[in-house]
């Protein structure tokens, strides 16, 4: 079978495209008559939909959140990263509001407080992950000391922490003599009361 020698090509100087030499004339008739290289891409589109290629490809478009004009293949990037009203959440109440208020309303929220489950002290919520870290180090140092301490001396220390013990005994002497004390005031002042009644 003998080989078909390769057909000879020519460039077209409108479209810069290999066309078959035979048929370069009546290629560039027509090319230079219906069609037209955008001037951003580049592509070859034909001249009734020039404009219609520009608007719909690379024509500056309008956030539709912020009104920004930008260039169409940016929009989707400026949207979800950089547009002022981009809805995001605070960090710390998981509230959505739009990006340029969020700095504020953080300042605001990260200084209200929490009360701390492992030290029972109230702690900014800017500070929380900070302080929950310190407090389970603290707890881990203190759970790992108080298991070297010999059982001995671990039980005789549950008996000297007894929960406020002496304070409970204290308070319940402090209500008796109190309440004895009311009693003997009002017996005093009834009899005191009774001779100016006998006049």
């Amino acid at each position: 079978m003998a080989a078909v020698p390769d057909q000879a090509t020519s460039i077209c100087t409108h479209c810069d495209r290999a066309i078959p030499a035979a048929n370069i004339y009546l290629h560039y008739a027509h090319c230079s008559r219906n069609l037209e290289k955008c001037k951003v891409c580049g592509d070859m589109v034909p001249k009734q939909h020039a404009e219609d290629h520009y608007l719909s490809t690379h024509a500056p478009v309008a956030c539709s959140l912020c009104s920004e004009t930008m260039e169409r293949d940016i929009l989707d990037i400026h949207k979800g990263e950089n547009c002022p009203q981009r809805i995001v959440t605070c960090e710390f109440c998981e509230f959505p509001l739009p990006a340029i208020d969020l700095a504020e309303h953080q300042e605001v929220c990260g200084n209200r407080t929490e009360l701390c489950h492992l030290c029972n002290k109230y702690v900014r919520l800017r500070e929380r992950y900070n302080h929950e870290d310190r407090c389970n180090r603290i707890q881990d140092n203190a759970m790992g000391s108080s298991r070297d301490v010999r059982p001995a001396e671990r039980d005789d220390g549950a008996r000297r922490r007894q929960p406020n013990e002496f304070s409970r005994k204290r308070l319940l002497f402090t209500i008796a003599i109190t309440g004895i004390a009311v009693i003997l005031g009002s017996i005093f002042f009834q009899r005191k009361a009774e001779p100016s009644d006998v006049h």
